[in-house]
């Protein structure tokens, strides 16, 4: 069935802003199906996929493409986002996506800077509004899903509010806001002020993100009238943090249970990318792995090298055969350090 012009779909969002938590970013990189996994099972209100190239998808995609957008068995609150600027391609992706990835939600990414997909989509929409509008009318006709979209602030100033209110007027049923401009990349401090005026400035949800590496941050952010917050950087190896937003629960779990989890995603990398040599499927969680044990820093250089998960049992062996579970209280400040 679809919904008739101007209804929101099933009304996800709404149905998972009903509950206590944060959402895992759409990160390159890292927020594939294992590390959605992970943040899913610490109680995320839903996971946003890393972004895939709507004409991508419509030319045929790789593997890899494929990839960005699979889910993992049984997965559910799953936000798959394209990116693109070409109303067409976007529709035709959007029910490409919607056939293959069963999605619970499908997002416009308007924020990416990176250099490369200029003149293609992300950040560059913001250049042209308009043709962002496009984009987000293009999508609902193509789906009963909700249609969300992520922004930045503006190109180099913040026009924020005047994106936000058009592409609520398109239709978009949710608008996430990252607090800072296409030219500023990922410098200086988020502007969580001028996230607060766009949350105030619609009346579809506003999701704020930028900065947030403590459940303390989050809940503060939260008190400036956004629905939710979007974690990011703040998430990788830690995706208790999740579980703290939606339990209350802040203890930081010990070095035995953060080794098994850190060994878990390695074993969750190597079933899903099903590559028997593992020197390709591992090689992206480098990166990750010491994140999970920044007090333990003698680990780092092993685990930045490993090809398997047997690599990872081998050098987490002394931490894994410790007798745990075990919790230690939270440490915001020390933590949130490594994760800035």
């Amino acid at each position: 069935m679809r919904y008739p012009a101007g209804m929101n779909g099933p009304g996800f969002y709404q149905s998972r802003l009903q509950r206590p938590g944060a959402v895992l970013a759409p990160m390159a990189g890292y927020s594939d199906a294992p590390m959605r996994q992970l943040a899913a099972e610490q109680g995320a209100l839903w996971t946003v996929s890393e972004m895939i190239s709507a004409r991508g998808l419509m030319g045929g995609g790789d593997t890899e493409k494929l990839n960005l957008g699979r889910p993992y068995p049984g997965e559910q609150g799953r936000v798959v986002q394209l990116f693109g600027a070409e109303p067409d391609v976007l529709a035709g992706a959007v029910d490409r996506v919607g056939t293959w990835f069963s999605p619970a939600a499908i997002d416009l990414n308007m924020g990416c800077p990176v250099p490369k997909i200029r003149g293609k989509g992300g950040a560059c929409l913001l250049q042209t509004p308009e043709t962002a509008y496009d984009l987000v009318r293009a999508m609902r006709s193509a789906t009963t899903l909700d249609v969300s979209a992520k922004i930045r602030l503006g190109w180099d100033h913040d026009r924020s509010v005047e994106v936000a209110q058009g592409l609520e007027a398109a239709g978009a049923a949710l608008i996430t806001v990252h607090g800072r401009t296409s030219a500023q990349r990922y410098t200086g401090q988020a502007d969580w002020d001028a996230i607060a005026r766009v949350a105030a400035a619609v009346k579809v949800p506003v999701v704020g993100s930028g900065d947030i590496t403590t459940p303390e941050l989050a809940r503060e952010r939260r008190r400036m009238g956004v629905a939710a917050v979007m974690i990011g950087r703040g998430a990788v190896g830690n995706p208790w943090i999740f579980r703290a937003l939606a339990t209350g629960e802040d203890a930081w779990p010990g070095a035995w249970q953060r080794a098994r989890t850190a060994l878990r995603h390695a074993e969750l990398q190597e079933r899903f990318y099903d590559d028997d040599t593992g020197r390709l499927t591992l090689r992206p969680l480098r990166k990750v792995l010491p994140q999970y044990l920044p007090d333990f820093p003698e680990l780092r250089q092993d685990l930045t090298q490993v090809l398997t998960a047997a690599d990872v049992r081998r050098v987490l062996a002394p931490l894994l055969g410790e007798d745990g579970p075990d919790v230690t209280p939270a440490r915001p400040a020390e933590y949130a350090v490594s994760h800035s």
